[in-house]
C-alpha cells in the first residue's frame, strides 16, 4: 500500500492521479476526506482509499499509516512545516513504512539562503537517519505558482519581480506527480535524489514577452528591489509576510545561482516535461 500525505495539494493530488492511473493501490490522507473526495475526478476517487489524518495529531497519523509500505510526503510550505513533516516521519517509522518519497526543494542545504530550503535539509537529514529507504525529489519553481501573477496581468498588464534578467527553472506539478509515481513503482529508482525542472529556464522579461504574445497585448515586467517586492506582495497581493519573504528569497537565489534545465525527468520517464508555453496557453483565460 502506498500512502499519499498531502493529497489535497498540487503535487500530492498529481501523484495520486498518476498512481491510480497505473492501477496501484493508494491511500490518500486528508484532514477533510469528504472535501478531498469532492475535488477528485471519478476515476481517481474510485481507485483511492480515503483516510482522515492530521499532521498535528500523532494518533490519527498512526491509524492512517498502519499497513503502508511506502509514503509519499509533501506538505505546504509554512512556519510549522518542519515540525509536521518530522512528526509524519516518526509515525511512518513506527508503522513499518519501508520507503519514503519526500518532496524537498533546490538548495536544501544547512546554510541555504532560502529559509524553507534549510527546513527541507533538516527533514531530509532526519529521514536518512530513521531507517526507511529515502528518495528525495527536488523540484524547482512550480508552473502552477505563476497563476498568482494572473490578477496583475489581467488588471494592469504588469508582472512584478526582483530577478532582473536572471532565468528561473519551472516545472509542472503534474510532471512531479508522474515522476513520483515512477519512483514509487520502480524499485530500481528508490533511494535517489532527483532534481526536477522543465525543458527550459525563463527570465521574467522572457515570460512577459511570451505571455503578451499569447494575449495579443503588451505585458511588461516591473523589476523591483527585493525589499520593494516583499512590501508589494504583503500590502498589495495580500500574502503573509513569511510567504512574501520566501518568494523574494527564491527569486534572489535565481539571481545568485544561474539556473539551467536538468534532464532527469526525461531520462527517467522517457518523455519531455510539460512546457511553459503549453501551461500558459492552457490557463490563458485567467490572464485575460
Amino acid at each position: 500500500m502506498i500512502v499519499v500525505m498531502g493529497a489535497a495539494g498540487a503535487t500530492g493530488g498529481a501523484t495520486l492521479r498518476s498512481l491510480t492511473a497505473l492501477g496501484v493501490p493508494v491511500r490518500a490522507l486528508s484532514r477533510e476526506p469528504a472535501r478531498l473526495a469532492a475535488a477528485l475526478d471519478a476515476p481517481t476517487l474510485a481507485r483511492t482509499e480515503l483516510r482522515p489524518a492530521d499532521a498535528a495529531d500523532p494518533r490519527s497519523l498512526r491509524e492512517a499509516l498502519t499497513g503502508a509500505q511506502q509514503l509519499f510526503l509533501t506538505m505546504a510550505n509554512g512556519p510549522q512545516q518542519v515540525r509536521y513533516e518530522l512528526d509524519v516521519l516518526e509515525a511512518a517509522v513506527d508503522c513499518g513504512v519501508r520507503h519514503v518519497v519526500k518532496v524537498s526543494a533546490p538548495a536544501a542545504e544547512p546554510d541555504s539562503p532560502v529559509a524553507v530550503s534549510r527546513g527541507h535539509h533538516l527533514v531530509e537529514e532526519r529521514l536518512r537517519g530513521l531507517g526507511p529507504t529515502a528518495t528525495v525529489l527536488r523540484p524547482y519553481a512550480f508552473l502552477q505558482k505563476l497563476l498568482l501573477l494572473a490578477p496583475g496581468v489581467s488588471a494592469a498588464g504588469v508582472v512584478h519581480g526582483a530577478m532582473g534578467a536572471a532565468r528561473c527553472n519551472y516545472v509542472d506539478a503534474r510532471d512531479i506527480g508522474d515522476f513520483a509515481a515512477a519512483v514509487l513503482t520502480r524499485p530500481e529508482l528508490a533511494g535517489g535524489t532527483y532534481p526536477l525542472t522543465g525543458p527550459r529556464a525563463y527570465s521574467y522579461p522572457e515570460l512577459t514577452y511570451l505571455l503578451g504574445g499569447l494575449l495579443g497585448r503588451p505585458v511588461r515586467y516591473l523589476d523591483l528591489a527585493p525589499a520593494e517586492l516583499r512590501a508589494h506582495l504583503v500590502h498589495r497581493a495580500g500574502l503573509p509576510d513569511w510567504l512574501a519573504a520566501h518568494v523574494v528569497e527564491i527569486q534572489q537565489l535565481a539571481v545568485a545561482r544561474a539556473e539551467t534545465p536538468d534532464d532527469t525527468f526525461q531520462r527517467v520517464t522517457g518523455r519531455t516535461p510539460r512546457t511553459l508555453e503549453a501551461f500558459l496557453t492552457e490557463n490563458l483565460p485567467l490572464f485575460r
